[in-house]
């Protein structure tokens, strides 16, 4: 095992404080074994956000895919496609995420202490995409006091969500201004970089590759900003919708994604560090015992989608799913299952892509808050959905009355067809699925018999139980201002103004 792999895999394991740091190329760590001031910024970026991304890609085979029916599992005692998450489920994705974002902040001071604007903006864009996932996934979390163990801080308080997403916005735009002026990156800064600097052309020079990697992360950052500004545009004091204008009006300020091949993907190899949740499954255990849904399979098969064949085994001579939320005692038999080779798909890694991002303006579009045709965003967004996964789109695609856009649709109709296009665009990122469900009711899910819950979708996944007891006294206050720690509690973003 060479020492860059090593160094990576010791990244993987530290705890909520980072408890070594490495020093530039991976070739050596720092003899200070509770501190990161020696860390250069490009070495914390790729083993932090490589473990993000891969355990998102985990857990939502685990979860996120039952939930929103790309999948349904046949073990008849594992009912979270029925809507039951147990609080156990928590932990891994509390406990990494919070483990990561400690050393996206560590890379932020290192920056800082460097004066490197290029990676202290990267730095935010990183921490502002792991911290909504997790106030995202819970609701009112530790934010402002989070990763502070180095300061003995050991019982963070619980910060509320319209708090958090004001500090993510106010991130977003630091780094929107620090990228602008972004510092130049070296050659060897760039391979560093597993999102943008890694797939460059072979030969690219540092005059033509640095500015493009910077540009890249501003139009990420500034795209992720559109995510985040619609999932609060329905609270009033947000001022999400002002801002969401404001962004879409300024391309020069406010640069985003103008194609694929911007969008923010850690690409996956076969050769390792560099690999896939999914890379040491057989291919029985990444299907396990879950068999690819009939809502997941049936709308693909209406639209004849190219994406059936990379996503989807055939199952008796054609592609077909079975039911989700089936009654305990009715397990139906599998059909088509997840294609093994997903296990080793590059584009798994997908954080957010260009298509996302016109589905989003689409929806702007078609509640008011921006004055672009939203019959155009919706069809680029269908387009290069497809594309994304290097398929053809097919002939007429765009006329099947399954896709066509009809402008004199009512808003729940116009609604319905960007989110359940969106749904197969958010296929394995992380929970964006479940998050734009809670949000929005859309895609139009169907309701099985044996769902229980009230038939209600979770609204968000309980705390982990051991913090009720390490960090009570904030617990209590947090919840007497929140809501009861319940799977039905909504969020800031989902409750009513």
């Amino acid at each position: 095992m060479n020492i860059r792999y090593k160094t990576f895999l010791l990244f993987l394991t530290t705890g909520m404080m980072l408890t070594t740091s490495c020093k530039k190329d991976f070739k050596e760590l720092n003899t200070n074994p509770n501190a990161s001031v020696a860390a250069l910024p490009e070495a914390l970026l790729t083993p932090a956000l490589w473990d993000v991304v891969t355990r998102n890609n985990n857990r939502a085979l685990r979860l996120n895919n039952e939930l929103m029916q790309v999948h349904v599992t046949t073990i008849d005692s594992d009912e979270i496609h029925r809507y039951v998450v147990r609080p156990s489920e928590s932990d891994y994705m509390w406990n990494n995420w919070y483990q990561q974002l400690t050393n996206f902040r560590d890379m932020y001071a290192r920056a800082e202490d460097l004066n490197n604007n290029t990676y202290m903006g990267i730095a935010l864009i990183c921490d502002v995409f792991v911290s909504s996932l997790i106030t995202d996934t819970f609701g009112d979390v530790p934010y402002s006091e989070s990763n502070k163990g180095k300061e003995q801080v050991y019982q963070p308080k619980f910060d509320t969500q319209e708090n958090i997403y004001k500090s993510l916005f106010e991130k977003l735009e630091q780094a929107n201004e620090l990228l602008a002026n972004g510092k130049a990156l070296t050659l060897e800064q760039i391979a560093y970089d597993p999102v943008y600097g890694r797939n460059l052309p072979s030969g690219t020079t540092e005059a033509v590759g640095s500015p493009l990697v910077i540009n890249n992360w501003r139009k990420f950052g500034n795209s992720l900003y559109l995510r985040l500004l619609m999932r609060a545009s329905g609270k009033t004091s947000s001022g999400a919708v002002t801002k969401i204008q404001q962004i879409v009006s300024d391309a020069t300020k406010y640069p985003i994604f103008t194609s694929n091949q911007e969008s923010a993907v850690v690409r996956y190899t076969t050769i390792p560090p560099y690999v896939s949740a999914f890379n040491t499954f057989r291919a029985f255990d990444f299907n396990g015992d879950n068999g690819l849904s009939e809502f997941f399979i049936n709308t693909l098969n209406s639209w004849n989608d190219p994406r059936r064949t990379i996503w989807a085994t055939v199952a008796g001579g054609t592609y077909s799913g079975i039911p989700s939320g089936y009654v305990r005692g009715k397990i139906p038999e599998r059909a088509s299952l997840y294609n093994a080779a997903l296990m080793n798909e590059p584009l798994l890694g997908n954080i957010m892509n260009y298509a996302e991002l016109q589905f989003i303006l689409a929806e702007a579009s078609v509640k008011g808050y921006i004055s672009g045709n939203a019959k155009t965003y919706y069809e680029t967004g269908v387009t290069n959905a497809i594309t994304f996964w290097n398929t053809q789109v097919p002939t007429d695609h765009l006329t099947n009355p399954e896709i066509s856009w009809n402008d004199g649709a009512g808003l729940d109709a116009k609604m319905e067809k960007i989110h359940l296009q969106k749904y197969y665009t958010l296929f394995f990122t992380d929970f964006q699925q479940w998050f734009e469900y809670r949000r929005t009711g859309h895609p139009n899910l169907p309701k099985g018999e044996g769902l229980q819950n009230n038939g209600l979708m979770p609204a968000r996944f309980k705390y982990p139980v051991y913090v009720q007891s390490l960090n009570a006294a904030n617990y209590t206050s947090a919840i007497a201002i929140f809501g009861a720690d319940d799977l039905n509690t909504k969020v800031w973003w989902n409750k009513e103004n």
